[in-house]
């Protein structure tokens, strides 16, 4: 099994394998390419996040700076918009559901780095999805852990740091 396979399906993987590698720069190439895009030019910033991300509605948007790692890995319903300095480290999938939105300087982390000092010496990792389901709206400064259900109609006030199921 690859390491990107073992990675997506959250069992531990080398995260600097050569293929993951690629396609950590190609889509940090996509932020940034997306993040030094005027916000006037809206068709461009909507082509650069169709690259992005694995699924997204041609609705969607996202403000600069927005940071991720793989891209691949999130997908997002109708009406989806994320503020100023997101960041979502997918190592494995994050999904959103319709009508979502996204506070200023959030973060969604699916990456789990190992607490033993020895093993975490090796660089291994695996991680855990986050799922986000409708109509949610996330305040600034929201962190959301690995592994982690959101439900539909829910609020996550500002500065959360959100370790369980909603």
């Amino acid at each position: 099994m690859s390491e990107k396979a073992k990675m997506i399906a959250g069992e531990m993987y080398f995260p600097f394998d050569k293929e993951l590698l690629e396609d950590r720069n190609k889509v940090k190439d996509l932020c940034f390419e997306l993040n030094n895009t005027a916000p006037s030019k809206s068709e461009e910033r909507k082509a650069l996040i169709k690259q992005i991300l694995g699924k997204s509605e041609d609705d969607t948007i996202i403000e600069s700076n927005f940071f991720c790692d793989y891209g691949y890995n999130i997908t997002v319903g109708k009406n989806f918009y994320v503020n100023h300095n997101c960041v979502m480290l997918d190592c494995t999938h994050i999904r959103f559901g319709n009508n979502v939105l996204i506070g200023p300087n959030c973060g969604f982390y699916t990456a789990i780095h190992p607490i033993d000092a020895e093993e975490r010496s090796t660089f291994m990792e695996s991680a855990k999805p986050i799922t986000v389901g409708n109509d949610v709206w996330f305040g600034g400064n929201v962190v959301v852990l690995p592994g982690v259900t959101i439900g539909d109609n829910v609020v996550i006030g500002a500065g959360s740091v959100v370790t369980k199921n909603i």
